[in-house]
């Protein structure tokens, strides 16, 4: 949709981690990104875009894949592991038994997982972004989901932030807030007007009465 509306205005990807992205953009080097809350908002918009499911990333041969989806009770006597980028909320406490060793990324316990040595419990997104041929994943139903942001400096937008966030939103070309370019008011016609004379009708005349 930007390629289409913005044709000459290149619009390019940078992967970055939750932490990354709003350090950059602060600093000006990004002007938007997709984020996962929780963050810190000071000197940021946000704004909610979707909510993402929670799975539990398990091996192929691992008893919870005899269902569709699986519930925190389920894994009560797993072992789960913490990823020290874990980026969930758990309220009510994380799901099923801690491990004797915190890997310090998600990547990392994505391969303790494939080692048999427990299961991980992740936003989809990143189950599908650590794809192994020897493992799968399950929808965690009771689980909380993560939300996901657009966020940009909190600063007065320009006209190419605001059509961005028109297509992030969803707004036609049509319905977006980008001004539209002013149209010149038409110029008035000074010459003189050539006047077409008028024809006059001779008076008609009279009858007379014999």
């Amino acid at each position: 949709m930007w390629a289409d509306r913005r044709p000459r205005v290149s619009l390019e990807l940078v992967p970055a981690t939750t932490d990354e992205a709003v350090e950059q953009i602060r600093a000006g080097s990004l002007d938007a990104g997709l984020v996962r809350l929780p963050i810190d908002r000071t000197g940021l918009h946000a704004i909610p875009l979707y909510t993402e499911t929670t799975v539990v990333v398990v091996p192929k041969d691992h008893l919870l894949t005899a269902a569709d989806e699986t519930t925190i009770v389920e894994l009560a006597d797993e072992i789960v592991l913490r990823p020290h980028d874990d980026t969930l909320g758990w309220p009510d406490g994380r799901p099923g038994r801690a491990g004797a060793y915190e890997p310090a990324t998600t990547a990392e316990a994505v391969e303790l997982v494939a080692a048999g040595v427990g299961l991980l419990v992740v936003p989809q997104s990143l189950a599908r972004l650590h794809h192994r041929r020897d493992l799968t994943y399950r929808p965690l139903v009771d689980a909380p989901g993560s939300d996901v942001v657009l966020t940009w400096p909190d600063a007065e937008n320009t006209e190419l932030m605001e059509e961005f966030i028109g297509i992030v939103r969803g707004r036609t070309a049509n319905t977006t807030r980008t001004p539209a370019p002013k149209a010149e008011p038409a110029k008035r016609d000074t010459r003189p007007t050539k006047k077409t004379p008028t024809r006059r009708t001779p008076p008609r005349r009279g009858t007379r009465r014999r």
